[in-house]
């Protein structure tokens, strides 16, 4: 399926993936070469999982990890949603059929912490999108990404957007000797994993983004605030 026929078949899905994201993701998973494994971290109703399910070739297996919980529900990471979980899982269902697609995903239903033993080494391609406060963030970064393979990609959501996320990455990430920084769309940050990985080149261009995430901040502070309403893109 090409690129415009995944941002239809994601119309009306429920979620925060703008379309620029949508493509730095599909583009990802089509360059794979099968026998390939594309792990996502936070499916929701399943927007970032078609983009994926449509666009990697036949061979590639697509493991979609969340547990539905009814909690972290987006950049804001509102709580007390508990009562919703079930219907998220069946709409997560509804839409991977609607799009044609449900066969090609296999859902772990279980936080990222609990479904390590779920999958197999190596990750070709790891899309982080879970919860987003700074220890959780910290640890799928640390324990998912050390087990994508050398030359494979890792993207994550909410990259210089959310603090937890921001912070994580910047513990983690910005010295990293395994990653090297490629490029964001909006929050949506791209590493790849190369050993060793140029440190300096890595604390440059992440820098450069601070500027960025510190409008984010104030942005956040405001709508918190209720003086923006929550309508501007990720």
């Amino acid at each position: 399926m090409g690129f415009d026929a995944t941002l239809r078949a994601i119309e009306h899905v429920e979620g925060w993936l703008t379309d620029a994201q949508a493509l730095r993701l599909w583009s990802s998973a089509h360059r794979l070469t099968p026998p390939a494994r594309i792990v996502e971290i936070g499916s929701f109703q399943g927007r970032s999982t078609i983009v994926l399910a449509t666009a990697a070739p036949d061979g590639v297996e697509i493991v979609a990890i969340d547990p539905h919980a009814g909690n972290d529900r987006g950049p804001q990471e509102i709580s007390g949603f508990e009562a919703q979980a079930a219907t998220d899982n069946e709409r997560f269902e509804q839409n991977l059929v609607d799009a044609g697609v449900r066969d090609r995903v296999r859902h772990v239903r279980a936080f990222s912490d609990r479904a390590h033993r779920e999958v197999a080494d190596p990750i070709d391609l790891l899309y982080i999108d879970g919860a987003h406060r700074y220890a959780p963030a910290l640890e799928d970064i640390r324990r998912w990404g050390g087990r994508v393979r050398d030359g494979g990609t890792m993207l994550i959501h909410d990259s210089f957007s959310s603090i937890g996320v921001t912070g994580a990455i910047a513990r983690e990430l910005l010295l990293s000797k395994r990653f090297t920084y490629v490029g964001r769309s909006g929050s949506m940050t791209e590493y790849r994993r190369a050993s060793p990985a140029s440190v300096g080149g890595n604390v440059a261009k992440q820098a450069a983004q601070l500027p960025w995430f510190a409008k984010n901040v104030v942005l956040k502070g405001l709508i918190a605030s209720k003086v923006l309403k929550r309508d501007w893109p990720y």
